[in-house]
């Protein structure tokens, strides 16, 4: 499924706009400040349902307007597809799939899917384990949609045993009614595992290859670390019973899939502690870049890509070679405040969009 058009509603700087985003390559430039990235965050609100750049969405509403609305148009297999979004702060939000109001829109199988690099994502790299956790479950949803129930059961379940331990501080819970949900927590826990480490396994070997690819010099790994050792439900029970008391202690569960990483490395140096700014930009886009190959193999949809003023710390040779990759098949959106920072678009069939003062209009390539 691919992108035809977004539609915008005072959303940021955008009192109102209609957009076409090209078959392959959209690139949209203009200077700082002008509303790229307006853009951008507002297809991934259009087909998401929800921010890729804040928390408080009340921010995406343009100042002075007391609502927004964004409507993505797209095509599939079957045909024509819509989605809508509306956002009033305070009221729940409204969200439409092909006319039928939907609780998620994430949720929706006819939706494009859509990936995002922003300068502020680096957290992904260097911030803490829960981005990165959070992150690897929502791949392991885009590859597998089955799956994703998987770290529901295990947050409700963690939930539940947590919720135990604070009856068992107060003097309102036994102890032995601890095994049943270890034994409840452990099945979904091993089940995570798995997932996570299928979906690394998944897209270690085009990380590697992505990241040479980019500039990072040396091998570029990409490697799970689950805080448990175990391979099975019972071992993992087994471990949660030798913490019981220390679980007490803090009023929590301090064991389990919860607790576990992700590290990415280069030369056999995490780059979350000894890469530079410049390191840890590229090994993000060489996730997110083999995050689409694998999805694109594995579902045969290759998601949108949106990419924010990605060429500016990048070399020409590196440039080039993120065109190749962007190139080999899907749709994307690059930001840039200078066209000639993408190399070969006067040659390229690609979509130029030209963003000024809160209005977007069709550019010429040259």
């Amino acid at each position: 499924m691919r992108v035809l058009a977004v539609s915008l509603r005072d959303f940021r700087c955008y009192e109102h706009a209609e957009v076409g985003i090209g078959e392959g390559l959209t690139v949209v430039s203009g200077p700082n400040g002008a509303g790229k990235t307006n853009l951008l965050e507002a297809l991934y609100f259009g087909c998401t349902g929800r921010s890729c750049r804040t928390t408080n969405e009340r921010e995406v509403v343009r100042f002075g307007a007391g609502a927004t609305r964004i409507v993505i148009r797209a095509l599939g297999e079957d045909g024509p597809h819509e989605l809508a979004v509306g956002f009033e702060p305070g009221q729940p939000k409204r969200m439409r799939a092909d006319g039928a109001p939907v609780e998620r829109l994430l949720d929706v199988s006819d939706r494009p899917l859509v990936s995002v690099f922003l300068p502020d994502r680096l957290e992904l790299v260097k911030g803490p384990p829960a981005l990165r956790r959070a992150h690897l479950d929502q791949l392991v949803a885009a590859l597998w949609p089955a799956r994703a129930g998987t770290r529901r059961a295990y947050a409700q379940s963690l939930a539940q045993r947590n919720a135990l331990i604070s009856r068992i501080r107060g003097g309102q819970g036994s102890r032995a009614s601890l095994a049943t949900w270890d034994a409840q927590l452990a099945a979904h826990g091993i089940a995570l595992m798995q997932d996570r480490a299928r979906a690394l396994d998944t897209v270690a070997e085009s990380f590697a290859r992505l990241g040479t690819a980019l500039g990072l010099t040396g091998d570029a790994e990409l490697k799970y670390r689950p805080r448990s050792r175990a391979a099975a439900p019972a071992e993992l029970v087994a471990e949660l019973a030798e913490r019981i008391d220390s679980d007490l202690d803090r009023g929590f569960t301090g064991h389990g899939p919860h607790r576990d990483d992700v590290s990415f490395s280069c030369q056999g140096r995490e780059l979350r502690a000894y890469g530079s700014q410049g390191q840890q930009r590229l090994a993000l886009l060489a996730l997110l870049l083999a995050e689409r190959e694998a999805i694109a193999a594995s579902r045969d949809v290759t998601p949108l890509m949106l990419l924010d003023d990605v060429m500016s710390e990048l070399d020409r040779d590196r440039r080039e070679a993120l065109v190749e990759v962007l190139r080999a098949g899907g749709q994307a959106v690059i930001t840039t405040t200078d066209l000639e920072h993408v190399p070969g678009v006067a040659e390229l069939d690609v979509t130029s969009l030209v963003v000024a003062d809160g209005n977007i209009r069709e550019g010429a390539v040259v």
